[in-house]
Order: C-alpha cells, then structure tokens, then sequence
C-alpha cells in the first residue's frame, strides 16, 4: 500500500493563471506556507520559515478558482504530489513538483486594499 497526500493550509502568492488543455480548463498559482518563528530549548532563535508550493486545479475547481481566488486568499487544500520532466530550448533537463488539487476549501479572502 502507499500513500501521496498532501494538507496544506497557506495564502495563495499570485493570481490564478487559467488556461485550457482542449476543453478542460486547469489553473494554476503559487501558495505559501509558513512556519512562525520561535526560540528552541537551547535558546536558539529559528527564523520564520516560508515554503512556496505550486498548486494545478482542474475543471470546476479551476473555474472556481478563476471566479473567487485571488492573491492574498487563504486556502485549504488536499491533493497529491506529482513532479514533471522536460527539456527547455537548450536541452537542459528541467522538473517540478505539483500539488494536484483533490478538495479545497476557502478560508479567508484577501482584504480590500
């Protein structure tokens, strides 16, 4: 048995980029999440941390996405992990890992500014 789950609760970094493979609409953008700072047993201070994650919607999520998510919005997501192979132009092997989205749920959105 295995498992590829991912939980993540962060606020998204930019605007949902939407885009059509055939007829089914995918979205994508960037979450961050972060870990707050804090001062260990030692008395070593730890810096807050923030991790970037990239994060593909598709069909209705995506056109909800494009509807209600915008930079600054607050989320919760569960999906799985993937990662891509390509070469660019110069035939340099390139990767990326994904967070496919599976349920999603909006928690906040960004204030009016």
């Amino acid at each position: 048995m295995s498992v590829n789950k991912v939980i993540l609760i962060g606020n998204v970094g930019q605007d949902p980029e939407i885009r059509y493979i055939e007829t089914r609409p995918v979205a994508s953008f960037t979450l961050a999440t972060t870990e707050r700072a804090y001062t260990n047993a030692a008395g070593v201070q730890i810096p807050e941390r923030t991790e970037w994650h990239r994060i593909v919607m598709w069909d209705r999520a995506a056109e909800t996405a494009e509807k209600y998510i915008r930079k600054g919005t607050k989320l919760y997501i569960e999906g799985r992990l993937r990662t891509r192979v390509w070469e660019d132009r110069n035939t340099i092997k390139r990767s990326v890992t994904e967070i496919y989205v599976d349920n999603f749920d909006i928690l906040s959105r960004p204030s009016a500014q």
